[in-house]
């Protein structure tokens, strides 16, 4: 059994380590990893955390770079690839371009796909883009999907995949298990964080935001709103790591130079963020990881987006979907620092996206494709 697991982003990066770190440590299966270096700069200091080693690196990062373009060059720069190593199965990994155009590419190879996280839907091909239509068009070419939960398996089936079809959890809490035993405090990042994050009667609140579909009046709203909010209160500090794009930078910078309440940070190493992240008291994000890996810590989560693909948090109550709705999003965070028997509930609720033994399960679906 030869396996090859492509990633191209941050995310992807995070949530397939802990496949890649139990792979290494068996020895039924062969596997190979391929870089198409989406997000390069970014993808470099998750594979240094978990010390991770690429086999195949396509840097095909570059400034401004377009969907068309990008999608174009990985279906072109892996057809080598795969008639080098001429995998079995080629795992992708959730709703990026990467994940995408590598299965399209591996499908006109005539290789297998499996797909990780995969069944995750907002029916709205637009919201979020692209990523909606990259994991559905992911999921038609797929030959295996592993399903983080029960819902998104019920998906698949509703679109008429029916075979091969398992629940095994996110690997995104793998991750995060493996994260926790491997985070240096000693770290020059967390130093700097902690001479941020001096006054201990200040509550954190950790943001995040860097969705294209917020670009604009979505962006304005939210930065409003927290400025807004470190007015009103003085019981909190926000923390908000700038993700490299121009369209957030700039509007980052606009809103935030002159609050002193409001700290700027470079992107962080996973160590560093999930540090962080254990430290804050709530989160405001759009991201969609942070709405699986902050219940696992006991932190309630804001979503700043209009629509979820993952609703299981929403109907667990581990988050709550707010939108760009400034005034929405100001009046739960003041019920959430001011509620404690609020915040306690939500805190205490039981993440719906797994067990931390995700990969554990995938690994095993192919070593019984083996013994069979």
């Amino acid at each position: 059994m030869k396996l090859l697991l492509v990633i191209g982003t941050r995310p992807e990066a995070i949530k397939m380590a802990p496949l890649v770190r139990r792979l290494m440590v068996q020895d039924k299966i062969e596997f190979k990893t391929c870089s198409t270096g989406q997000h390069k700069d970014l993808l470099d200091s998750i594979l240094g955390f978990f010390n991770l080693s690429i086999d195949y690196d396509l840097a095909l990062m570059s400034s401004n770079q377009g969907l068309h373009g990008l999608t174009s060059s990985i279906i072109t720069k892996t057809k080598p690839i795969f008639e080098d190593y001429k995998p079995d199965y080629v795992l992708v990994h959730g709703d990026t371009t990467t994940s995408f155009a590598s299965a399209l590419a591996a499908f006109y190879s005539g290789i297998k796909v499996a797909h990780v996280e995969a069944g995750l839907r907002t029916f709205n091909k637009t919201a979020p883009f692209p990523e909606e239509m990259n994991r559905t068009l992911t999921g038609r070419i797929a030959d295996v999907h592993f399903a983080p939960t029960e819902l998104s398996k019920l998906n698949l089936l509703n679109e008429g995949t029916t075979e091969n079809v398992f629940v095994t959890g996110n690997t995104v809490i793998d991750a995060l298990h493996d994260a926790l035993d491997l985070i240096d405090e000693e770290s020059n990042e967390i130093k700097y964080l902690k001479t941020l994050l001096t006054n201990d009667r200040k509550k954190i609140l950790l943001f995040t935001g860097h969705r294209r579909e917020n670009f604009g009046t979505g962006f304005d709203a939210i930065f409003e709103g927290l400025n807004q909010l470190t007015v009103e209160r003085n019981d909190i500090t926000i923390v908000y790591p700038v993700h490299p794009n121009p369209n957030v930078k700039k509007c980052a910078l606009k809103y935030f130079k002159n609050n002193s309440d409001i700290h700027l940070v470079e992107p962080l190493s996973y160590g560093a963020f999930i540090w962080l992240l254990k430290k804050s008291y709530l989160i405001l994000t759009d991201s969609g990881g942070i709405q699986e890996e902050a219940p696992s810590l006991g932190k309630p989560v804001l979503v700043l987006r209009e629509v979820t693909e993952r609703p299981e948090a929403v109907e667990a109550g581990t988050v709550i979907l707010v939108g760009t709705d400034k005034d929405m999003m100001k009046q739960i965070t003041h019920e959430l620092l001011d509620n404690t028997d609020l915040y306690n509930k939500m805190s205490a609720i039981n993440n719906p996206y797994g067990d931390g033994k995700a990969t554990e399960r995938i690994v095993e679906y192919f070593i019984n494709k083996i013994d069979k």
